[in-house]
């Protein structure tokens, strides 16, 4: 909890799923502000047992945030909320592990450690989202020409393009077989 003067703050680090927090956010929202911090990973590193290191496949961008705000795209314009998005660097301690899935290779995290934080997006208002759309965009658009102009995956494309629809920054004009045509 932070003092902000006669106010305290509640601070929530998620690193899982906003779904799993709309009850609490409806029930806290109303009386305290609220920030969630979500750290985002952008660069994992494996650390195995016998000491060897690898980079891990997956990495993420201020764009992994968009998988977590379809959960609640509404309630990023609550005025008691606001959301820092952390992109960092982390390592992941793995230890041996015969019960492992078979597509872990027989490893489990153990421990996940913080190398360094590369920067923090701060989103007090579904406003903010509209900095994640490219500027160039020409004035109707499809999330193929976000993902085109945005250099982005189409799948975000489309993450984004609902959060902005839901939240009432971009409007549907029609429906063609390239999917929503929206308009700013």
């Amino acid at each position: 909890m932070r003092d902000l003067g006669d106010v305290r703050q509640l601070i929530e680090v998620q690193t899982g799923s906003f779904a799993a927090m709309g009850t609490k956010l409806d029930h806290l929202l109303g009386e305290h502000p609220m920030l969630i911090v979500h750290p985002i990973a952008v660069t994992t590193r494996l650390q195995f047992p016998d000491g060897r290191t690898r980079r891990s496949p997956r990495s993420g961008s201020i764009l992994s945030l968009l998988e977590e705000l379809v959960s609640i795209p509404t309630l990023l314009d609550h005025p008691n909320l606001t959301v820092d998005a952390v992109l960092v660097d982390v390592t992941k301690v793995r230890a041996r592990d015969p019960r492992a899935r078979r597509g872990r290779g027989g490893y489990r995290t153990i421990d996940t450690r913080l190398d360094r934080v590369i920067g923090t997006h701060h989103f007090a208002g579904t406003r903010d989202l509209l900095d994640l759309l490219p500027a160039e965009l020409p004035a109707e658009f499809t999330t193929l020409d976000v993902a085109r102009v945005g250099r982005m995956s189409r799948a975000d494309a489309q993450r984004l393009a609902y959060c902005c629809h839901a939240a009432g920054l971009v409007t549907r004009v029609r429906r063609t077989q390239q999917g929503y045509h929206y308009h700013r």
